[in-house]
């Protein structure tokens, strides 16, 4: 029964992810005339060709389309790949002082110079795995500059852990935030999570013993710091010295988390840690269930004080959800969590996916409704997560 409701749930996910996501980026994001992809689409389908171009946003088109070369090798995901890469390697990269720029305009000036971590994880990770497909030393070097520029600037070598931002030459900056409704903290659970994820994309290709050292470390933060002792929520927010100044559980970078640091310990090789972690991360599944509906959907956040739930089921929360609790189904052998994912998937596709414009809606609200405020496509609303899901179920179950 399992293998089937898996290949089904396969069938459908690869039939999402080559009708209707890559597409919707191939089609309708491409930049013609500035090069590149287009900065935003916003949630009515309008363009907006004069948009400022983030690098999170080109790093995970760069990411998505060479993973998904890699997975189904359809050529047109390498053209757009190799389109990402060259406009990366262009533009968002400081020849002076080193890594990537947080923003450019639309003609691809820089517009933001800051070096915020969290872009320099995503390019490593978005690098790296186009190097996976082409083996091209020029994305695999710039991956490790990224690697060492982090270590050199960002490593707290007296308390452990990155430190968030700095200014375009490496300097002390007072705004550290990824956006404005993140804390304005000097350490964040989030950053650490896409660090954690490029790392281990890098060591995949690239068995350095400094790399190797610095990625057990930061598994080990996790599991000694951010996750939390008691609850085994994630820790959101803190300062240099680890004191947690988080106010709020959120339930998708729980799940998210949850199989992120498996596979992490999976890919070092150490059969202790793999261990520790296993258990560590089928205890983060277990508490996300919170934040699970009878639905299947997964809602936003619950904040503290004061004491607030955001419903909202955002895009990205759902399809982390899918493969969080399939992963757990996976280590654990409990019908429950196969259950969960499977009901995840169920709710996207009859709620997030929007079959008349293309890709997903940022979130739908309680009530079901979507949310045509919020980007369709842009600075955050990337296709990264929602590929993702799709072309980790694809990878992982197949039974013919």
């Amino acid at each position: 029964m399992q293998p089937n409701k898996l290949n089904t749930l396969k069938t459908e996910v690869e039939s999402e992810l080559c009708l209707n996501i890559l597409p919707f980026w191939m089609s309708k994001m491409i930049d013609s005339e500035n090069g590149g992809f287009v900065g935003r689409i916003d949630g009515t389908g309008q363009v907006y060709p004069g948009a400022d171009k983030g690098c999170v946003l080109n790093a995970r088109i760069l990411w998505t389309f060479s993973s998904a070369y890699r997975v189904l090798k359809n050529p047109d995901y390498l053209k757009t790949a190799e389109r990402s890469k060259d406009y990366l390697l262009k533009y968002f990269f400081d020849k002076k002082n080193g890594g990537v720029f947080w923003l450019l305009d639309y003609e691809g000036n820089m517009k933001d110079g800051k070096k915020q971590i969290y872009a320099q994880a995503f390019a490593i990770y978005a690098l790296v795995e186009y190097y996976r497909i082409s083996k091209d030393t020029t994305c695999l070097n710039n991956a490790i500059d990224l690697f060492r520029l982090i270590e050199k600037y960002s490593f707290d070598d007296k308390l452990d852990g990155y430190f968030e931002a700095f200014s375009i030459e490496w300097g002390i900056i007072d705004d550290l935030r990824l956006s404005a409704k993140d804390a304005n903290e000097k350490k964040t659970m989030n950053t650490h999570l896409h660090v954690l994820e490029a790392y281990t994309n890098l060591y995949r290709v690239w068995k350095d013993d400094f790399l190797k050292k610095q990625l057990g470390s930061l598994l080990r933060v996790f599991t000694g710091k951010i996750v939390n002792s008691q609850t085994f929520n994630l820790n959101m927010f803190f300062d240099e010295n680890w004191n947690d100044k988080t106010d709020l559980i959120s339930y998708g970078h729980n799940i998210e988390a949850s199989w992120l640091l498996y596979e992490a310990a999976l890919i070092l090789g150490d059969e202790l840690l793999i261990q520790d972690v296993r258990g560590i991360s089928l205890r983060i599944a277990d508490v996300s269930k919170e934040g699970v509906m009878p639905d299947g959907s997964m809602i936003y956040e619950k904040f503290f004080q004061p004491r607030h739930i955001d419903f909202d089921r955002h895009w990205w929360v759902q399809a982390e959800s899918v493969v969080g609790f399939l992963i757990a189904f996976s280590l654990s052998g409990k019908e429950e969590y196969l259950d969960m994912g499977l009901a995840a998937w169920k709710f996207i596709s009859a709620h997030l996916v929007d079959r008349k414009n293309g890709e997903w809606y940022w979130s739908v609200d309680n009530d079901l409704q979507p949310n045509l405020r919020e980007d369709k496509a842009g600075f955050w609303k990337c296709p990264y997560h929602n590929s993702r899901m799709c072309l980790e179920i694809i990878e992982r179950y197949n039974f013919a």
